[in-house]
């Protein structure tokens, strides 16, 4: 493809009319989950104000261990946070789940490379502290959106959980050398290999869900399809499905209700032991 071809491709709202009605109802109703389950715990991972998590619980957690949620927000590692992650929340906290939003320092103030340590140092955190914060860390799904997909498959080949569930991923970077995307990133061919899930060996991935959008770019739709398709030839259960009706953007809303095929998956995955 030519530079102009992979910038579009590369560009998600590039299949839509106007993202701001997305990003708007990430905050909307993120704010109203704070007010709804009041406010959850901020807790700290690292020492930069970033390294934070957003931790919503269910209540009379008093010697109970729940399962948990956990989600990355992606804004291909340039933009949003967990303040615009954790709508959500009231699902699965209604259904005696856990969820935390991760957030991360932002490129260009961190490169990939950190922003990847940083999701594997929150993970690595959360279950170092399980007892304290009321999680049974045999049951930990991690779930991630688009750049939030890379960050969550970074992290599962690194630190064992129960279960990955991938949304509108991209997991080949070399693609996003010399387009605008890469500007704050700065990487280069190498490091996108390096940083890239689909190069890597995947025996010791997790059971996983890949899917995506419906409305969404031939390059995402394909990313997604050859990173599941590595995975299965390696003999990981994968479950793949495009998501009918849905977008880049609106796609992650899925998560907020158990009665959709992600919703029922992301739950049996909490359920088994």
């Amino acid at each position: 493809m030519s530079l102009t071809e992979r910038e579009k491709e590369y560009s998600p709202s590039s299949c839509i009319e106007d993202i701001v009605p997305y990003i708007s109802a990430y905050v909307t109703r993120s704010e109203e989950t704070r007010k709804k389950l009041g406010g959850g715990k901020e807790l700290a991972y690292g020492a930069k104000p970033s390294q934070r998590i957003d931790l919503f619980t269910p209540e009379n957690s008093e010697g109970k261990r729940f399962p948990l949620v956990v989600f990355i927000h992606g804004g291909y590692w340039q933009e949003l946070s967990k303040r615009e992650s954790s709508f959500a929340a009231p699902t699965w906290v209604g259904n005696e789940v856990a969820f935390a939003a991760i957030d991360y320092t932002l490129a260009p103030e961190a490169s990939l490379h950190e922003i990847v340590q940083e999701c594997k140092e929150a993970i690595a955190w959360i279950i170092n502290e399980a007892e304290q914060l009321s999680i049974d860390t045999k049951r930990i799904v991690l779930i991630g959106s688009s750049a939030g997909a890379h960050l969550a498959a970074m992290t599962a080949l690194a630190i064992p959980v129960r279960a990955a569930v991938l949304i509108s991923g991209i997991y080949e970077l070399t693609p996003l050398v010399g387009t605008y995307i890469n500007d704050a990133l700065n990487l280069n061919l190498n490091e996108a290999k390096e940083l890239s899930p689909l190069r890597k060996d995947l025996k010791s991935f997790p059971e996983s869900v890949i899917c995506w959008g419906e409305v969404e770019t031939g390059e995402f739709k394909t990313q997604s399809l050859e990173f599941a398709a590595c995975l299965q030839a390696q003999e990981n259960a994968t479950v793949v499905f495009e998501v009918e009706g849905r977008n880049h953007f609106d796609v992650v809303f899925e998560l907020a209700d158990i009665s959709t095929k992600m919703g029922k998956k992301v739950l049996s995955f909490l359920r088994e032991t």
